[in-house]
């Protein structure tokens, strides 16, 4: 097997596991890595990152939701929002280049640690 397929299957086994254990995560790890190991640009990381994300929230919802976990009003009212959300976030990103998107990106992580630590 490619070295190459055999990191990136090891990086979203552990994005996944991060994912479903803590319910966030898996763009924290995949971004990265798609920036600085694949040496993608600032919007395909990105988009490659939303797209496996997909994959991975979609198994964890659905395990979630079958063990009754799932409270399924907010969830619709929030992805319904967040589905119109991602519209714009796509443009913006398609306008931004990606030192300004890395700063951005910094900065939230920054926030969210120190807010988690508070």
């Amino acid at each position: 097997m490619n070295k190459s397929i055999f990191l990136c299957i090891f990086v979203g086994f552990f994005a996944g596991v991060i994912s479903g254990f803590l319910s966030s995560g898996g763009g924290l790890i995949i971004l990265p890595f798609c920036l600085l190991v694949l040496n993608l640009d600032g919007v395909k990381a990105r988009a490659t990152t939303i797209f496996c994300i997909l994959c991975i929230t979609l198994v964890s919802a659905v395990l979630y939701f079958k063990d009754g976990y799932v409270d399924f009003m907010p969830a619709v009212k929030c992805a319904l929002g967040g589905c119109v959300g991602s519209v714009f976030g796509t443009k913006i990103l398609n306008k931004l280049n990606s030192n300004v998107l890395n700063i951005i990106f910094s900065l939230f992580l920054i926030y969210a640690g120190i807010k988690m630590m508070i």
